[in-house]
């Protein structure tokens, strides 16, 4: 087989990331533009050196040959926990959520960085146990190795950047040959959480009255019943399965668990999930329930999409962002300025751009010459695809509203570097796909 040399880099998926971050850098200046073509803040040089040096890391990031980190990988993820533990005692709040690690202007979210230790430490072990992650336990681990990270960010508390891990989490394991029925109980149990958990919220603010069939599903002390006989009817499936070998007392064991495990999490998630948290995803059903509080964000960005047409309004030209209508424009909504000033040509031009990454990076990870070459790049497209889907979704109001950036658009450092580097590990792969 030939070896891998510079002359099979892959241009094309390099010339998407670096076309991304040049609309990135042009849009951050227009969002930093008053409706009097005063220019307020200076977002776009920072932008540009965060670019600058985050080349460098995807450079670095190419030349180190992959392999080399897979030991590294225990180090590198127990470095980024330590992180997040010492950003919850002395890390600087920013929107709410104690995320950041820093003096002055200079900031770094170890989160972001989280993302990629994270996707190191399951690939090294998901190549390690081979066909093993079929087994429940070899996979609950794995599930481990994500909820741990998952957890120290809740307590942030940042809920948006602590899904990410889920698309990482089932993407690996799926590319790893994990059974499809404990994905989708993982999926399904989690889903569960979501949908009773805001159950109360919902009959609240959306319905206004209480939907009598669900009722007992949001009152602690109806599941307080529940909850038990949910478990002591998993016990008895359990017994049943492996004691009478009977398939039917599988299924029994499969739906008692799923119920016991969604509705206690939901259980939880009435208790831990803060009011903003629940409301943000409460407006995604109605904004108009608060047009002028938790709805502004998405009103005002699905305005801007709209208004765009097809060529948009023309650069500097956009109404919603020079008037300062829209919050947060250069980071969670930097979608919302490129759809009303460029226009569906501009949005169309971004969704093709963040294809072709994703497609290259689809390829690369299956010419990979290894398995752990192969859920290295299958973690980094569960982790960008998952930006792409939720942040553009967000902005076009089909998302709710979680406050992640979209990688290489978004204003900030962080996200920025960790994009960057992802795709020189992308690069990386793509260059040593041969064996030698």
């Amino acid at each position: 087989m030939k070896k891998g040399s510079l002359f099979q880099f892959d241009l094309l998926l390099f010339g998407s990331t670096f076309t991304l971050m040049v609309i990135g850098v042009l849009f951050i200046y227009s969002s930093g533009v008053t409706s009097t073509g005063v220019l307020f803040n200076r977002e776009f040089i920072k932008q540009m050196v965060w670019a600058g040096s985050g080349l460098i890391l995807l450079a670095i990031a190419v030349g180190i040959s992959y392999a080399r980190l897979k030991p590294l990988a225990p180090q590198l993820y127990v470095l980024g926990l330590l992180l997040l533990i010492v950003t919850l005692v002395v890390g600087r709040r920013v929107h709410g959520a104690r995320s950041w690690l820093g003096l002055g202007d200079f900031g770094i979210q170890p989160s972001e960085f989280m993302k990629l230790g994270t996707i190191l430490m399951m690939a090294a072990y998901l190549s390690g146990i081979g066909k093993g992650i079929r087994e429940l336990p070899r996979l609950l681990l794995a599930f481990a190795v994500v909820l741990v990270p998952m957890g120290l960010i809740l307590l942030q508390p940042d809920m948006g950047t602590a899904l990410v891990y889920i698309p990482i989490f089932l993407v690996m394991t799926y590319m790893a040959g994990a059974r499809a029925r404990h994905l989708i109980f993982i999926l399904a149990s989690g889903l569960m959480m979501i949908v009773f958990g805001l159950l109360p919220a919902f009959e609240n603010y959306v319905l206004a009255r209480e939907l009598s069939v669900f009722a007992s599903l949001g009152s602690f002390e109806m599941l307080r019943y529940i909850l038990p006989a949910l478990a002591l009817i998993a016990v008895l499936a359990a017994w049943g399965t492996y004691g009478f070998k009977r398939h039917y007392f599988y299924w029994i064991l499969y739906g008692a668990s799923l119920l016991l495990t969604g509705l206690g999490g939901a259980l939880v998630a009435m208790r831990v999930l803060k009011d903003y948290q629940v409301m943000r995803l409460i407006i995604f059903m109605d904004p108009k329930i608060d047009p002028q509080g938790a709805g502004w964000n998405i009103i005002q960005s699905v305005t801007a999409v709209g208004s765009g047409g097809f060529w948009g309004k023309g650069f500097l030209q956009g109404t919603q962002s020079h008037y300062r209508f829209l919050p947060q424009q250069s980071t969670d909504f930097i979608f919302s300025i490129i759809a009303e000033e460029w226009g569906f040509f501009g949005g169309i031009l971004v969704f093709t751009l963040f294809l072709i990454v994703l497609l290259r990076g689809l390829r690369i990870a299956y010419t990979a010459r290894d398995d752990f070459a192969l859920y290295l790049a299958s973690g980094i497209l569960g982790m960008i695809g998952f930006h792409v889907v939720v942040n553009i979704g967000m902005a076009m109001g089909i998302m709710p509203i979680t406050g992640i950036p979209l990688f290489f658009l978004s204003y900030g450092g962080s996200s920025l570097w960790t994009g960057l580097i992802a795709v020189g590990l992308l690069l990386n792969i793509h260059l040593r796909r041969y064996r030698h």
